[in-house]
């Protein structure tokens, strides 16, 4: 009895094999495009993603030696992308990290409704229903005519098994609908002028079986027609559960999440959500936008292709302290927590016209600890900064340094699982119907962890780091403050 999980990020799909004592046997990936558009707009094409899909899934089983009959779970997660089937409205899929709907998030944040309250008191564009209200007033001949609005996760669901259910954890934290008040918030969407919006399709918890594969998605994935497809999860959430269960969970990829149950509600913190992940627990979120889309900005600006590992392969941080005088706000597509801002920007300080490998590498590395330090902001702004663990998920978590930076920053042990928890969680979510339960699921694949603790050395040259980041965010709030009365 195997499981089948697919993690759809922001370039890549992916996809592995669990057995059923939760050893990860195989797992394979493949790209997609990210089209952009004016105004920083960005979007996919499904079809190009569920290719990708398909490709990774059909991959990782022969990898692993496996028979289309031996898969008997799968779940998706994804990024919290809006897909929207509509005629004319190409690309269908608008990125989670698509900022076309500030002006309707700011908007909506303006009401006094219990959405807004969930969203930490400030709706952030990369949630749905501000990209709704977009479409709505941007594309009324779109929004006419539409079919069908889901999250991501929710539509690769009803691609693989033709039925149109949708999971809690989406519907929870992106979209107009709070469950313990009644689902979908029908006056906010008359309000809000998109209550003609297609709401079709049962909300299932994570874990809950929505059907098995077509015939036409049993061929494309390589797997049998009885394979059932479980509810899934927004990817970060994938990483939560695939992490840890009893500890606050960093999930370091194109973004940095933050995830933790118990968080009393406070500005800029999205949630308590119920359900979201686990029945009967809540998980609030709170994080940074782009940060792994910063270092990777950074990485194409090489004169020769270099790769992640290249780089952080010749720092040694532990032998001379690298870029002194760099100092990086790393705001590059605004700040979620604790700001709540989607219009600030980043700052560098210390730039110069040296673009040498050594001079790349040091603006690289002093980029991530002002990521890290993000990370310490957002947790202590959480009420987490007396936390002395902290698991970690994510593609920044498999370089060892970056592991280790995290540990000096955050001041807490980094509890890290090597066998991908995003995956993992998609395949506990994949198993529950046949394991009694995510939690239970959950028990039987987890994993010893590698624990990474603080570095004592390093604590006098990052408090001072950390009086330089918190000095220099001050002095960006002086200076915005100055650009927006005209200097007077």
């Amino acid at each position: 009895m195997l499981f089948g999980a697919v993690d759809v990020g922001s370039a890549r799909a992916r996809a592995a094999i669990f057995g059923s004592d939760g050893r990860l046997l195989a797992r394979s990936s493949h790209g997609f495009s990210t089209i952009h558009g004016p105004d920083g707009q960005a979007s996919y094409a499904f079809a190009e993603i569920w290719d990708a899909v398909a490709s990774a899934m059909t991959e990782a089983r022969g990898m692993a030696g496996a028979a289309r009959d031996d898969l008997v779970g799968l779940s998706f997660d994804a990024t919290c992308s809006l897909y929207v089937d509509a005629p004319g409205f190409a690309p269908d899929v608008i990125a989670w990290h698509d900022h076309r709907a500030t002006a309707e998030a700011a908007e909506l944040s303006a009401i006094d409704h219990p959405l807004a309250r969930l969203a930490g008191g400030q709706v952030s564009p990369e949630m749905q229903t501000p990209k709704l209200m977009w479409l709505a007033r941007h594309r009324p001949d779109a929004w006419a005519g539409l079919r069908a609005a889901r999250d991501l996760s929710d539509q690769l669901a009803f691609v693989a098994t033709g039925k149109p259910a949708r999971s809690l954890c989406a519907m929870a934290a992106k979209w107009p609908y709070i469950a313990e008040a009644g689902g979908w918030q029908t006056d906010l969407l008359r309000q809000l002028g998109i209550g003609a919006m297609p709401r079709e399709g049962a909300v299932l918890a994570p874990g809950t079986v929505i059907g098995p594969l077509t015939a036409q998605a049993a061929d494309q994935l390589g797997l049998s027609p009885d394979c059932r497809v479980a509810a899934g999860l927004i990817d970060a959430f994938a990483g939560a559960l695939g992490a840890t269960d009893d500890m606050p969970v960093l999930i370091a990829g194109t973004s940095n999440c933050v995830m933790a149950r118990d968080v009393p509600p406070r500005p800029a913190v999205w949630g308590p959500y119920l359900g979201a992940i686990v029945p009967g627990q809540v998980v609030s979120e709170a994080g940074q936008s782009a940060t792994g889309a910063l270092l990777d900005r950074i990485r194409q600006q090489y004169p020769q292709p270099q790769s992640h590992g290249d780089i952080l392969s010749r720092l040694r941080p532990d032998q001379h302290e690298i870029g002194a005088g760099i100092h990086v706000l790393p705001d590059i597509k605004g700040n979620r927590t604790p700001f709540a801002d989607p219009l600030m920007r980043g700052v560098i300080h210390g730039a110069s016209l040296d673009r040498s490998p050594a001079a790349l590498d040091a603006l690289y590395w002093r980029a991530a600890i002002g990521i890290a330090m993000g990370t310490r902001q957002v947790i202590e702004h959480m009420g987490l900064g007396d936390t002395r663990r902290l698991a970690m998920a994510g593609g920044q978590a498999r370089a060892p340094l970056l592991r280790q930076l995290y540990a000096d920053v955050t001041g807490a042990e980094i509890h890290w699982q090597p066998e991908d928890a995003v995956l993992r969680g998609s395949a506990i979510v994949a198993a529950a119907p046949f394991l009694d339960g995510v939690e239970a699921a959950r028990r039987r694949f987890a994993l010893p962890a590698q624990i990474v603790p603080p570095n004592p050395a390093t604590r006098d040259r990052l408090a001072r780091d950390w009086r330089i980041f918190q000095r220099m965010q001050q002095n960006r709030a002086e200076i915005d403050a100055l650009s927006r009365d005209g200097g007077e």
